[in-house]
């Protein structure tokens, strides 16, 4: 028998009503005679049977029996040799890297704040914008005979607040989630994106604050879903498994989401590595080119990859090819599934990234080309507002969001088990997410940390996130060396 890697206990209070049984989707704990049997080796901590017992008698710890400590070998990497001994598969893992050897450099800088020759702003008494536009800004100013602005914009988005809601590919998640997201997303004034596995019929409705994906295995992609939507995005890569393409599981593969995706029942959806008609930044154009022709040129098109060793220059070229907007993945970004030893190896974090990107842009007096979207292990208002003043013109959260939504990181996504209904399709296991309360709770954080990022801009005696965005004299930096605060290009704290 597997090792357990949890421990539930049960107290006296239980009365053996069998809701914990009921409630279980990893099969962990059973009734027989009124009394839960518990199944510890399958348990991930889900947190499912502990927020629903109606008498708070479960709680679940680690368990504490450990192996003999080693200098090297640590209690996990011990068990993943074991385990891949056993079964001779590659170790599978969801959510963001939880490698903790990788610094968050969000929780090592800090923002400025306004004192007496610049005086703070108060948000409750004079206006705050937190209004953002994405798209390519035109080099200058151009009138007509008359005097008038020449009205030549390329398309843009508007966001209402610079939060953007991450690509979660139908299948991936249920499409009660699609649908949380879609309507958060409407009452916001801000965007979802569908991922890479199409868009339900049911959610055509949200279209104009949907942002729609063209990946490597090209799924659900026709005219008819690049015409629905505000904006296109062209997946490269992602910052939970970069280079390495997608993989969703044939079991996952049923009803509306092989008809969405467009491929038979019970096949594996594989998303190729590369995009086998792109290699090099004039292959990328002519895609670029063919969805704006595709869509009349009314929409922006969105350049997604993941943070990698030379993000500055790749993003360079991607604003060359004719793309208006950039995203990048950082190395702490979500995944449905991923291999473990590419999640948490592979790629650079996100803060490290944008710094690098928008500072080459710049350099290179082709800023105004391409926003920058910033996504990959964003937990909280103020590294928003951290990645907007290293240089992003707003960000995505997938993670927080799911969050929102009941996820508890348990990281088995790739089983399509969640007890929550969010990554599984399991119409059982689904309905247990219910899209309108979904929704509210969506948009209680996003007005949330809208709120917090105003009070942080009053603070710094700036009135919008335009002023915020690429404003790296509002940061300083805390134990980071000076290599870390040259890419990041900021101070020390102190200076």
């Amino acid at each position: 028998m597997k090792s357990s890697r949890y421990r539930i206990i049960c107290y006296d209070d239980c009365i053996g009503c069998g809701r914990c049984a009921s409630e279980c989707s990893f099969d962990a704990i059973t009734m027989k005679d009124h009394h839960p049997v518990f199944r510890h080796e399958n348990c991930v901590d889900c947190q499912r049977c502990v927020e629903l017992c109606p008498r708070g008698a479960l709680s679940i710890t680690r368990n504490p029996n450990r192996f003999r400590s080693h200098a090297v070998f640590s209690e996990d990497a011990i068990k993943e040799i074991r385990l891949q001994a056993e079964t001779g598969g590659v170790l599978l893992s969801s959510m963001g890297s939880d490698a903790d050897a990788v610094p968050v450099y969000f929780d090592k800088m800090l923002l400025n704040a306004s004192q007496v020759t610049n005086p703070s702003i108060d948000p409750l008494r004079e206006p705050m914008e937190s209004v953002t536009f994405l798209g390519s800004r035109p080099e200058k100013v151009e009138r007509l005979p008359d005097g008038t602005l020449a009205d030549n914009l390329p398309p843009h988005l508007e966001l209402s607040v610079p939060i953007m809601f991450s690509a979660m590919s139908y299948g991936a998640i249920s499409l009660e989630v699609h649908k949380a997201l879609a309507k958060a997303a409407s009452k916001l004034g801000t965007y979802w994106n569908t991922g890479e596995g199409g868009l339900h019929e049911s959610l055509r409705p949200y279209c104009p604050n949907t942002i729609v994906q063209v990946a490597s295995g090209r799924f659900g992609v026709h005219a008819d879903y690049l015409n629905s939507a505000a904006a296109v995005e062209i997946k490269i890569g992602q910052g939970a498994k970069p280079g390495i393409g997608g993989h969703l599981t044939g079991r996952k593969i049923v009803g509306d989401v092989s008809r969405t995706r467009m491929i038979p029942e019970g096949l594996d959806a594989i998303s190729p590595a590369p995009h086998h008609d792109i290699y090099s930044i004039e292959d990328l154009s002519q895609l670029v080119m063919s969805i704006k022709e595709v869509t009349g040129f009314r929409k922006p098109v969105i350049v997604k990859v993941a943070a990698v060793h030379n993000i500055a220059p790749i993003a360079s070229g991607i604003a060359r090819s004719g793309a208006d907007i950039i995203a990048i993945d950082g190395f702490r970004g979500g995944t449905g599934a991923a291999p473990k030893r590419i999640r948490d190896n592979v790629g650079i974090p996100l803060e490290l990234a944008v710094a690098a990107v928008d500072q080459r842009l710049r350099e290179e007096k082709i800023r105004d080309r391409v926003s920058l979207i910033a996504s990959g292990g964003i937990r909280n208002s103020s590294d928003v507002a951290k990645a907007i003043a290293l240089g992003a013109d707003a960000v995505s959260i997938g993670t927080a969001s799911l969050c929102a939504l009941g996820c508890h990181l348990c990281a088995s996504c790739h089983t399509g088990r969640c007890a929550w209904g969010i990554a599984s399709q399991d119409p059982a296991l689904t309905s247990r997410l219910d899209p309108d309360k979904g929704a509210e709770a969506l948009v209680n954080l996003v007005n949330a940390w809208t709120s917090e990022i105003k009070e942080m801009m009053g603070g710094m005696g700036i009135n919008s996130i335009e002023a915020l965005r690429g404003n790296r004299l509002a940061l300083r930096g805390v134990g980071l060396n000076e290599k870390e605060l040259e890419i990041l290009g900021i101070k020390h704290a102190g200076e």
